[in-house]
């Protein structure tokens, strides 16, 4: 894994999407993300979603977290989630309206 890449992509997706779209909102599914993204010790979770926030862009990623027992990352999914830009949600109807709202 190199974490540069994978911030690089990141930044690719938001420039594809900004210029495509003049949108600022990403819903992903999980599936999409490198499983990586979710070993909070590899340190890529921070360096893209800082991204995301230095460039205030929302995403709202979207799944089954039921399988991570990490209690680090399930408290980083819970701050997440209280705030106005990243959230780790269940259901795509949920994202589009937290999203949608912001």
């Amino acid at each position: 894994m190199e974490i540069d890449a994978d911030v690089r992509s990141a930044l690719d997706l938001m420039a594809t999407v900004s210029y495509e779209t003049a949108c600022d909102r990403i819903i992903i599914n999980k599936s999409a993300i490198s499983e990586d993204f979710f070993d909070l010790s590899t340190k890529l979770a921070g360096g893209v979603l800082q991204k995301f926030i230095n460039y205030q862009f929302k995403i709202a990623i979207v799944g089954d977290f039921s399988a991570y027992k990490s209690k680090s990352l399930k408290d980083f999914m819970y701050e997440c989630n209280k705030g106005k830009d990243i959230f780790f949600l269940s259901h795509e109807k949920e994202a589009v309206e937290k999203i949608s709202l912001l």
